[in-house]
């Protein structure tokens, strides 16, 4: 198989990813989503080394702990906020109601 069938579009790792998904909602994390542990195999855990076998691929999804979602999802936001314009928080910083019927 090649490398990039190891990838999280996996019908394999799939599966692993619900088992560790079940998990760490049942025992940590109950709001996490399917997508959190998929964003950060595929944007920080496999970005630089996507596994070769199904049996690494299976490995690093597995030790994935609740402390590196978190840890993912804190530098996402982050970064995500950074690329926000101020108008995209209006609805956490409440805003003035006259420039808002403007």
């Amino acid at each position: 198989m090649s490398l990039s069938s190891f990838d999280i579009n996996n019908p394999q790792v799939q599966m692993i990813m619900i088992l560790k998904l079940q998990k760490l909602k049942s025992e940590e994390l109950p709001t996490l989503c399917y997508e959190n542990l998929a964003d950060f195999l595929d944007q920080s855990l496999w970005i630089d080394h996507q596994p070769s076998s199904l049996h690494e691929a299976a490995n690093d999804i597995l030790h994935v702990t609740t402390g590196d979602i978190v840890q993912f999802m804190e530098v996402k936001a982050v970064k995500d906020g950074a690329k926000a314009k101020l108008e995209d928080f209006s609805d956490m910083l409440g805003g003035n109601e006259q420039y808002d019927q403007q």
